[in-house]
């Protein structure tokens, strides 16, 4: 637990960073009430992800690894995301689709990558 708990709490900030990005690139009203209802579905395909990569992979899979834990979180935060925000009525245009890619591959397997890369080096020394 004490190994898997700094990696959820990473990927909750930067979910919701993700958001808040979103929501002031638009200069969107109402700060707090705003963010959680737009990060709401997202943190909800998040934690689809983690019991899905727990259901498929059980203790076989490191969650702070790229491969399988990390595309299968980052693939269910977008997919849920996006499948809460149509049953809640946000919307999905398909540009925003594509960014949210993008931009949730950065963050849930991009720091996933550089924490990778860091510990390898570490372990060479």
């Amino acid at each position: 637990m004490k190994k898997v708990l700094p990696v959820l709490l990473v990927d909750i900030v930067l979910v919701v960073v993700f958001c808040a990005i979103g929501r002031r690139s638009h200069d969107e009203a109402n700060a707090l009430t705003g963010l959680l209802t737009t990060a709401w579905p997202f943190l909800g395909g998040l934690a689809l992800g983690w019991l899905a990569n727990q259901a498929l992979y059980r203790d076989k899979s490191v969650p702070a690894s790229v491969v399988p834990a990390g595309i299968v979180i980052w693939l269910c935060t977008l997919v849920g995301g996006m499948l809460l925000r149509v049953v809640s009525g946000q919307g999905t245009a398909f540009s925003f689709i594509l960014v949210a890619a993008t931009v949730l591959a950065v963050f849930l397997l991009g720091w996933r990558a550089l924490y990778g890369l860091i510990t390898q080096r570490s372990a060479g020394r």
